[in-house]
């Protein structure tokens, strides 16, 4: 069975998706999925996904005539069924365009005369985990659901591990020095992000705790401030071990450099769910959101959240003006959750 996976949007989300692209591989379908350029490289690490179709449809914007294209292209492939993950109606139309026999996905947009089966939307409070939402798709095709469902991998190949050691290396540090994680950015909004203070603050303490590491601070180019922010707020004594390369990285290497990292501190962010699916030891900080909805699926994962009367509110800015989901959240407490606790008793015990 040849399936077209479409995509969601969101790195995060696409990583979300990865249960049900294993449950779909098990049944011995050929997947293709078709992904928005900035999510198709962490595609082509899904060692379930045969073929990736990377496209650049722009949000908001309809361009008829690129989706016509594809959709005649997609329409010479000879795809059985086309599962839609995202809810939009645009997401519907290139399935339906291009004539794939059987279309699944959540009714939504005014978009269901464009698909034959259908799942009602599950109820937005409380909200469902993230990754059995999409995992309950495969109902559509009579697949039971499994008991424990798959956990997200990524597989880095030895190629792309040695590319990212000697990026490290351009940017500056040593060979083979031992780094940190530290990612400050959260695409959605001010209401997911740590304080870069906090950020500065807990990086000035690793590097008094292990002054032979490196911090190295990733992200896209629209994180690179939060970057430069951190660097600009820790001491000058250690400015020159913190490395932003927010925007200086493919995504593919992001990963491949978070899958050599000692330790990984970050917001709920796709960068957070590559982490968890490297299974590198990780600090998830929540804020507005909920681990509950969006939790890191790695035994590694340590989550931090307050879980305030508040929260979580799912906006984009704190609505309060106070940011105390986050600002509460102080850098001793991520520290206590990171092997520095480790490296405290040790020298206690001394």
């Amino acid at each position: 069975m040849k399936i077209l996976l479409v995509a969601p949007n969101w790195i995060g989300d696409c990583l979300m998706a990865q249960p049900l692209f294993a449950l779909l591989k098990q049944q011995g379908a050929h997947l293709t999925l078709l992904a928005p350029t900035w999510v198709a490289p962490l595609a082509k690490l899904m060692p379930e996904i045969d073929v990736v179709m990377p496209h650049a449809f722009a949000h908001g914007r309809w361009q008829w005539s690129a989706r016509r294209q594809l959709a005649r292209e997609l329409a010479q492939l000879g795809f059985d069924v086309a599962v839609v993950l995202p809810n939009s109606f645009k997401s519907a139309l290139l399935p339906w365009l291009a004539g794939i026999p059987l279309r699944l996905g959540y009714r939504g947009e005014w978009r269901n005369p464009l698909l034959h089966r259908l799942l009602p939307n599950p109820p937005r409070h409380p909200r469902p985990p993230m990754h059995a939402h999409y995992l309950a798709l495969a109902q559509l095709l009579d697949i039971p659901m499994p008991a424990a469902a798959p956990v997200p991998a990524l597989q880095v190949s030895p190629a792309l591990q040695a590319a990212a050691a000697q990026a490290l290396v351009a940017h500056g540090m040593a060979p083979g020095q031992p780094y940190w994680v530290f990612a400050p950015g959260a695409e959605y909004g001010p209401a997911k992000r740590w304080p870069t203070a906090h950020f500065a603050a807990l990086g000035a303490q690793v590097l008094a705790a292990q002054p032979e590491t490196a911090l190295v601070i990733l992200g896209s180019a629209n994180d690179a401030p939060l970057g430069e922010a951190i660097r600009q707020a820790s001491p000058v004594a250690v400015q020159p071990q913190l490395y932003n390369l927010c925007g200086q990285t493919s995504l593919d290497m992001a990963a491949a450099i978070i899958a050599q990292a000692q330790q990984v501190i970050s917001n709920d962010s796709g960068l957070m769910h590559v982490a968890a699916a490297l299974t590198v030891p990780q600090v998830a900080i929540f804020g507005s959101s909920d681990p509950r909805h969006t939790p890191p699926r790695s035994a590694r994962a340590d989550v931090m959240w307050l879980q305030l009367s508040c929260s979580p509110c799912f906006k984009r800015d704190c609505p309060l003006g106070t940011l105390a989901c986050l600002q509460q959240i102080s850098p001793q407490d991520v520290a206590d959750k990171t092997n520095l606790r480790l490296a405290k008793v040790s020298h206690a015990t001394q």
